[in-house]
């Protein structure tokens, strides 16, 4: 490794490392809390036996999972303007992740809901509660225990998928990486020093998983 290379990544870390902690990582959790909102609003029509509801949500995951992910944010970055709706990189960067995840957490919802054993909303109905009550004071916060790896691995991915963000211009860290790249002539050194970012950031994610599933398992015994 030449010292001209050693330079360039020493100097470009704090380049490469401050849009990801000030663009990457809060379009990951803005993004992350809407697919919450979004998915569970879903899994409860999904499971409420209203038709018009079971058939939107079935055709929503439907579409969001069928379709690759880069061209929804295309259609909302680049095909929406056509049509006179104006949404900056941002936030269509956002509401692109935020919808697409929202499909597969309808469905961890969805499957941890149905995990939950029919006994407890019997017994939910005997003591007068209504359907409401039911799923908020009984059900939801047992299927949350049930759903909690899984949307926390969602989460992981999603971290990671930000990097699709470069593509709407979103300055985020892989668009700065790109953008030294190209001025350096450095691609796979410079690749190699984001993804070690990543790598990093999903790290801690990890560990900060694995820090709440023994503190929730250990507050509710």
């Amino acid at each position: 490794m030449s010292e001209r290379l050693i330079n360039i990544l020493i100097s470009s870390f704090t380049k490469i490392l401050i849009p990801g902690v000030k663009v990457t990582i809060p379009l990951t959790l803005v993004s992350f809390a809407l697919s919450l909102v979004l998915g569970l609003a879903l899994a409860l029509a999904q499971i409420s036996g209203v038709k018009v509801l079971k058939g939107f949500s079935a055709f929503y995951v439907w579409v969001f999972r069928g379709t690759p992910l880069i061209v929804q944010l295309f259609i909302i970055f680049f095909g929406l303007p056509n049509i006179g709706i104006m949404i900056d990189a941002f936030p269509a960067a956002v509401l692109g992740f935020g919808l697409n995840l929202a499909a597969y957490n309808c469905e961890v919802f969805r499957a941890s809901i149905n995990a939950v054993p029919i006994g407890q909303a019997e017994a939910a109905k005997s003591l007068g509660m209504s359907y409401a009550q039911t799923m908020r004071k009984v059900i939801l916060p047992q299927s949350f225990s049930i759903a909690f790896p899984s949307l926390f691995n969602n989460l992981i991915s999603l971290l990671k998928d930000t990097s699709l963000a470069a593509s709407i211009t979103v300055v985020e860290l892989f668009t700065v990486t790109q953008q030294i790249a190209a001025r350096t002539y450095e691609p796979f050194a410079l690749y190699i020093e984001a993804a070690l970012i990543y790598l990093f950031f999903s790290t801690f994610l990890t560990w900060l998983q694995n820090f709440l599933e023994r503190k929730f398992k250990w507050s509710i015994e």
